[in-house]
């Protein structure tokens, strides 16, 4: 696996009822077209992983990588012309999690708005389930 392509912060949103969706993860629009201009140059990709490993001081944090196969236990979501996986090790914890893309002043970077999220940490790079 090569190393993460972009950052990714956590946000804990408040308890919202789960809704029933077609996929495990929504995009919003902004995250569709970051997602298809960071692909437009590398016809050999597939789409974005997505995926969670332990590390910081609450426990897990997302990593984003480009793909170029679907693996066999990867759950895929597909949103107006963007692939993204999601790795089996991920797929519980981003269960009715949206996925945006957010630019500020002083950062521009992928955002997980996920109401499962029991906790993070101050700087909002990792989360306890």
């Amino acid at each position: 696996m090569s190393a993460s392509i972009v950052r990714a912060t956590v946000k804990a949103v408040s308890r919202r009822k789960i809704l029933a969706t077609k996929a495990a993860l929504t995009l919003t629009p902004s995250a569709v077209n970051r997602i298809k201009l960071l692909l437009q140059d590398k016809p050999e990709y597939i789409g974005l992983k997505v995926g969670v490993r332990t590390r910081g001081c609450n426990g897990l944090t997302y990593t984003l990588d480009y793909t170029k196969e679907k693996e066999k236990s990867d759950e895929e979501v597909c949103q107006d012309g963007v692939r993204v996986f999601i790795e089996k090790k991920a797929q519980l914890t981003l269960l009715g999690t949206e996925m945006d893309f957010v630019e500020t002043k002083l950062s521009s970077e992928f955002v997980f708005n996920n109401p499962n999220i029991k906790g993070t940490c101050g700087c909002g790079e990792s989360f306890n389930i």
